[in-house]
């Protein structure tokens, strides 16, 4: 429930496994901590992802709550995702390498390959009965400078990781929007041949 009102439920246009339908972004969190054990879980399924050459461009940097490293991620983040990542168990930092380890050449595709390892985090998160929101919204250049990533690693983005918390704790402007979104139509984002949109 949602200030009183039901919950929406995603519509699929075509079947496909309910885990891709219960994983969305929740920003309400418990403030419970999550062990080593279970972030080691889901850090694991990352490593599964596919990438070219089988290069795995992706790092995750990471801090748990109530440790010396989570002030420094925290501190990154903007004034809106504070107000509420603040109840999150970790607060995870993508990051990609931008050229490949067996030649040195660019990497086209390292973003997309980090992409596929966020994707198998957020849904073995999901079925840990965990919640992650991926978030654009962070200092990018303090990220670099304080967390010491080097050149020629991209940061890509922020995650908080958590258990579900109760909505009525969140800022009111958030409330309203804890649910799952909806996805535009399929023929919005794909067609046959010739970029036709």
């Amino acid at each position: 429930m949602i200030d009183g009102s039901e919950v929406r439920e995603p519509q699929a246009q075509h079947p496909v496994d309910e885990l891709f339908l219960d994983r969305w972004s929740p920003r309400a969190m418990s403030g419970e901590g999550v062990s080593e054990e279970e972030l080691s879980t889901l850090f694991e399924a990352a490593r599964w992802a596919p990438s070219s050459y089988n290069n795995q461009p992706w790092r995750i940097l990471y801090a748990r709550r109530d440790t010396a490293h989570w002030e420094a991620f925290f501190d990154l983040l903007v004034e809106g995702n504070r107000n509420w990542a603040k109840d999150a168990a970790a607060l995870l930092l993508f990051v990609s390498k931008e050229t490949f380890d067996f030649n040195g050449k660019p990497y086209p595709t390292h973003s997309f390959d980090t992409g596929a390892a966020w994707e198998n985090l957020a849904l073995q998160a999901t079925m840990l009965g965990l919640v992650t929101h991926g978030m654009q919204g962070f200092d990018y250049d303090r990220a670099r400078a304080e967390l010491n990533i080097p050149e020629g690693f991209r940061v890509e983005a922020m995650v908080a990781v958590g258990r579900p918390g109760d909505p009525a704790q969140l800022p009111e402007p958030l409330r309203e929007r804890e649910a799952p979104s909806g996805r535009k139509a399929l023929s919005e984002i794909t067609c046959e041949g010739a970029f036709n949109f």
